[in-house]
């Protein structure tokens, strides 16, 4: 049983999968035979409490559907990296008789401890959610992993950097409990972040990059461990209505895809996730299906390390 193996966890659902499909060429049912563990991290109590639009908790079973529609021909023959589901995390319920509170604190200790029994299986952990909070908590299992603060590149219309809890504050407690140092922020929506968030922000030593900037040069600066953090709110609501937040001028889903290709092959990311994933605002599956795709360029880029 998965849930013996990582703890707080639920076995994953798949469609059936077959021979000619991505999830058939990479999916493996032992963590001994995978380089990548994935988990979903099916919660969006943060979200919630954001005053935002809960449905991300759905987010990695919708991701796993559009997963399994994928074919593997990729034009440079890629010797896929095997991937061990270890599911979704369960959540705890409003009715638990624990405050909000206490169900958020409860819930990310939950992620910590399940991602740390990937690392420590020696997985590379990749997060699909569910609210973008849950990023604190995955990344601090990895800091705490590797025993350093991390540098961190995150693609997000929102700085997220709020001091309330709730899904805007990931990177404000990873930067405050020192679990991350150098961060760099790319896809800023200028519009919805506030002076006092971006001051913080640059005072705490993050850079926001401008759209002429390369991630590859952001990425060469690193001589030590990092993360990449994917918040599917950066892609324009064209591609991407099924998010917590739409983002009307966001970024082509082809920009995005090479960000995640280069993500997966910098040798010094030792975390990924998609965050924010929102089922019942999605169009015939539209931002389900971008979600799969951003995972398959990321695994195009690992194959290359």
């Amino acid at each position: 049983m998965i849930s013996h193996i990582i703890p707080h966890t639920i076995e994953p659902v798949w469609p059936a999968t077959r021979p000619g499909r991505a999830a058939h060429a990479f999916l493996v049912d032992k963590p001994g035979d995978a380089q990548i563990g994935l988990i979903g991290l099916a919660d969006d109590l943060g979200i919630a409490l954001n005053n935002g639009r809960p449905g991300a908790a759905e987010g990695p079973n919708a991701f796993r559907n559009a997963l399994a529609t994928y074919g593997t021909a990729h034009p440079m023959h890629v010797n896929w990296p095997k991937v061990f589901d270890a599911g979704n995390i369960i959540s705890i319920s409003h009715d638990s008789g624990m405050s909000d509170e206490d169900r958020h604190c409860h819930i990310h200790d939950r992620v910590t401890e399940a991602t740390a029994a990937m690392l420590n299986l020696g997985l590379f952990p990749v997060a699909i959610g569910g609210g973008h909070d849950l990023t604190f908590p995955f990344i601090r299992a990895v800091s705490q992993h590797h025993k350093t603060p991390l540098n961190g590149v995150y693609f997000d219309a929102h700085l997220d950097v709020r001091d309330t809890i709730g899904s805007g504050m990931p990177f404000r407690r990873l930067i405050e409990n020192n679990f991350a140092s150098r961060l760099h922020v790319l896809g800023l929506n200028a519009h919805v972040n506030s002076r006092e968030h971006a001051d913080w922000f640059t005072s705490h030593g993050g850079t926001i990059c401008l759209p002429s900037d390369d991630l590859a040069t952001v990425l060469e600066s690193w001589t030590s461990a990092g993360f990449a953090s994917f918040d599917m709110d950066v892609i324009d609501a064209a591609h991407a209505p099924g998010v917590s937040a739409l983002h009307p001028c966001g970024t082509d889903v082809r920009t995005a895809a090479t960000w995640c290709e280069e993500i997966g092959a910098c040798s010094h990311i030792s975390a990924f996730d998609i965050m924010e994933l929102s089922p019942p605002y999605d169009k015939d599956n539209r931002t389900a299906r971008v979600a799969a795709h951003l995972f398959l360029s990321f695994l195009a880029g690992f194959a290359r390390r």
